[in-house]
């Protein structure tokens, strides 16, 4: 969208569009929308929106998702496939939410195994468990209000991430197997967890408190049990507040397992020397 017929052009855009981009690329650190970027340049809205669009169809914006852009670097090379750090985008697209469960444990070191999708806890419910946006693919799970604690702060390209600390991750794993990628994976991270320098008893148990659900006491005692790890402060307090009736070990699996009193839980998974069968 050239302003004029005498617009000079350089690299494929014209000069007045390259200054506004420019400003975009110094304004702008992370996702924006046709308001904020209104704003920068000191456009109307309608002139704002036509001109995002002319960019993003040349490869100088990026398109998330309707209504939110991410820019390119006017010295790249390949515009069309520059994408922005998955992360900085869930900040933008999943507001309030944290990167958690497996991208989280990868994160703090708790695991070797590889996920190609985003965790992403948030408080806002989604119509959709699973988002693809471009080459990126979120898991995102929805927790009440009470449950949206024990965060710690990355900076990303001068953008503000939110993840899980070590051991709000744990707990999260404990209250919902899936987040760590199912109860065999999740009994491995717990395993990682207690010999790391991350451990902390106490801010474990603070977190359990705040969490609100019995099953994951249940879940957390029985696997340091089976594993023999060292906890027994832990284990002692899990097993004073385990929740009435029995729950599950491992959701995911409808079927089969023994029920087991000192827990109250219905062993569906068996976990023996750091195994999970």
């Amino acid at each position: 969208m050239p302003n004029n017929i005498k617009d000079a052009y350089t690299g494929g855009i014209g000069t007045t569009n390259r200054k506004l981009l420019d400003l975009l690329n110094r304004r702008l650190k992370g996702p924006f929308t046709p308001k904020e970027a209104a704003g920068i340049l000191s456009l109307q809205p309608k002139r704002t929106l036509r001109l995002l669009s002319y960019l993003a169809a040349r490869g100088w914006l990026n398109r998330v998702r309707q209504g939110l852009y991410i820019t390119v670097p006017l010295g790249t090379l390949n515009p069309s496939q520059r994408m922005e750090d998955p992360w900085i985008i869930a900040m933008s697209i999943f507001p309030p939410c944290y990167i958690g469960g497996w991208s989280a444990c990868e994160h703090w070191g708790f695991t070797e195994q590889i996920f190609n999708d985003s965790l992403v806890i948030t408080t806002k419910k989604q119509r959709r468990r699973k988002v693809q946006l471009h080459s990126s693919t979120y898991v995102v799970r929805w927790v009440p209000e009470y449950a949206f604690f024990g965060t710690q702060t990355l900076w990303r390209e001068q953008t503000k991430i939110l993840i899980s600390d070590p051991s709000k991750t744990i707990v999260d794993l404990v209250s919902d197997p899936y987040l760590g990628g199912g109860i065999r994976h999740t009994a491995e991270i717990i395993k990682e967890y207690f010999s790391s320098e991350h451990r902390n008893d106490t801010a474990l148990l603070s977190y359990m408190e705040k969490q609100r659900n019995g099953a994951a006491y249940k879940r957390l005692g029985y696997i340091i049990e089976c594993l023999k790890i060292g906890a027994p402060s832990v284990v002692d307090t899990c097993l004073t507040k385990i929740s009435t009736g029995y729950s599950l070990l491992d959701p995911a699996i409808k079927e089969g397992g023994r029920y087991l009193r000192r827990w109250n839980l219905k062993v569906n998974a068996t976990v023996k020397g750091g195994e999970i069968s």
